[in-house]
């Protein structure tokens, strides 16, 4: 009775220590370094400083882009990382601006606000002209207007609107916030369906309206920003494609002299306009770029895990938010772990994507060029509309290199310190995650979300079925004041957010790189099934939408 006691004691003592064999192997050790050269020796700043105060702001295909692509492979060297290399793919046309001076000249002389939008012809010298409210939303639009533009400047959009903001300015996560985004949510389809059919149709009434007011020799054109108090948000106005229409000159305006140009219209005061724009197009390479380079590893070398984000960005800051705030915590992950000598098992890959802006162009054909393919899109409807907008086809077919990868990690919401991670519904990884969050819930990392979240380069490698992520970031004034806009600027960062998230993010790479295994994979993707059939009249079947 006594041996059978003793036995079962020993044997509930065994499968207590079982959950403690089985946790997630941390080297602590390793992360007390990567914190004392993070926090001690930082020098996230610098790389702040170069990429955006130096370099400025970097449009795909445009100098500055291409600049920065050379520096981030010259400092990747100098700081001893290995196979650094630019890393081409097709884009089209760059395009850069170097002036912008608009005024009002009647009723009264005043300068306004005004910034060009992307790949927008230039003035080439002053041009003046008479502004006329117009409201073209659909081609259905352009006869009542036709042969009565030429000359005009319009003003094509509804004044901005001054509501009383439900949200502050500026806000880090609160406790409340971290648990409601920890909460899974069974998916269903959120919208994805219209906005998708949205973002084609706008692409599509974009290219017919270039070439309407082209054809009609519109003087220029001018929206109000999508913000108020001077903060102007801006994007693309013409097309990287070469042979397409760019249109006319076309230029955001803060949203404050846009409705004063407005409200005199409506008025009946006349109101006349001059626009001098300095823009130019760059067709000498089109070519875009991604910089790469790696810390070599060792037994498992031919294994890699990777970090990005996007070095890409609109012009009207310096690209500091979105996303130099990701390259620079990437790069300086990059320095931390070089500068201890670390000696991966696994080799750890930095790449900077570019054409992030435009669609995810960068990461999208890094892995379509080196881990899956899909078949060529033969549907003569979506010949024109842009590729990352088409229908996925099938079947996925994938390259060697596809099971080389442990997991890749990104980082592309402003400045703000990371508070977690998102699982993209990869359930496996949580207690790995778990275990590489602990050390650093003192720097208020505690939360690990099974959602996915869009909008950035992780999605390339999700898509294909291998294990990317994003880290969860406070929001800090992302989108309320900086996200494309002219505030995006080398004072909106946050130091030591900065250097905390490099921390986070050299840590868990390292974790990456030397654990037995890579990271728990989803299942690859599989192609949907086909639309169900509905009863459609006198018994016949019809598609369901």
């Amino acid at each position: 009775m006594k041996r059978k006691l003793a036995l079962s004691i020993i044997l509930l003592l065994v499968l207590s220590l079982l959950p403690v064999w089985a946790e997630e192997a941390v080297d602590l050790g390793m992360v007390n370094r990567i914190r004392e050269e993070g926090f001690h020796r930082s020098q996230v700043m610098d790389t702040a400083f170069h990429l955006t105060e130096v370099l400025g702001p970097r449009l795909t295909g445009s100098p500055q882009l291409k600049a920065a692509n050379d520096w981030t492979r010259q400092q990747f060297e100098a700081w001893g990382l290995v196979n650094a290399h630019l890393e081409s793919y097709p884009f089209g046309r760059g395009w850069s601006y170097s002036a912008i001076q608009v005024r009002m000249l009647a009723p009264r002389t005043v300068p306004l606000l005004a910034l060009p939008k992307a790949w927008s012809p230039g003035t080439n010298g002053p041009v003046h002209g008479e502004a006329q409210r117009v409201d073209l939303k659909s081609e259905k639009d352009f006869d009542r207007y036709r042969g009565k533009l030429a000359g005009k400047v319009l003003l094509v959009d509804d004044p901005g609107k001054f509501e009383e903001p439900d949200t502050p300015a500026f806000r880090r996560f609160s406790v409340a916030d971290l648990d409601k985004l920890g909460a899974y949510k069974v998916p269903n389809d959120d919208g994805r369906t219209d906005r998708r059919k949205r973002a084609i149709e706008r692409t599509q009434f974009r290219k017919a309206l270039n070439a309407f007011l082209e054809k009609e020799k519109v003087a220029a054109t001018v929206e109000p920003s999508g913000l108020t108090n001077g903060i102007i948000r801006i994007m693309s106005g013409g097309s990287y494609v070469s042979g397409e229409s760019v249109g006319v000159p076309a230029v955001v305006m803060a949203a404050e002299h846009y409705n004063e140009l407005v409200r005199l219209l409506e008025n009946d005061e006349k109101v006349q306009l001059e626009l001098d724009v300095a823009a130019r197009y760059h067709d000498d390479d089109p070519q875009a770029y991604n910089t790469v380079a790696e810390i070599p590893g060792t037994d498992k070398k031919d294994e890699i895990v990777m970090a990005g984000a996007h070095l890409d960005s609109w012009h009207a800051g310096t690209g500091a938010t979105d996303n130099g705030a990701g390259c620079m915590v990437v790069m300086e992950a990059a320095r931390i772990l070089k500068a201890l000598g670390v000696k991966p098992r696994r080799t750890i890959r930095f790449a900077l994507w570019t054409g992030e802006e435009q669609g995810l162009i960068g990461s999208r054909m890094y892995v379509q060029q080196h881990f899956a393919t899909r078949p060529e899109n033969q549907d003569p409807k979506q010949k024109d509309i842009p590729w990352f907008l088409r229908t996925d086809t099938w079947p996925l077919q994938l390259k060697p290199e596809h099971a080389k990868v442990a997991a890749y990690f990104n980082l592309d919401n402003g400045t703000g310190k990371v508070r977690g991670i998102y699982l993209e519904e990869n359930a496996a990884v949580r207690p790995i995650f778990e275990a590489w969050i602990a050390p650093f819930n003192d720097l208020g990392v505690t939360t690990i979300t099974p959602l996915p979240t869009g909008g950035t380069d992780h999605m390339s490698f999700d898509r294909v079925g291998l294990p990317g992520f994003q880290f969860i970031q406070d929001q800090m004034d992302y989108d309320t004041r900086t996200h494309h806009t002219n505030l995006d600027t080398y004072d909106h960062l946050r130091r030591d957010d900065l250097m905390q998230a490099s921390v986070v993010m050299a840590s868990f790479l390292y974790n990456a790189a030397m654990r037995p295994e890579p990271l728990p994979r989803k299942p690859v993707p599989q192609a949907p099934p086909p639309p169900k059939k509905k009863a459609g009249k006198a018994g016949e079947e019809e598609s369901t939408p």
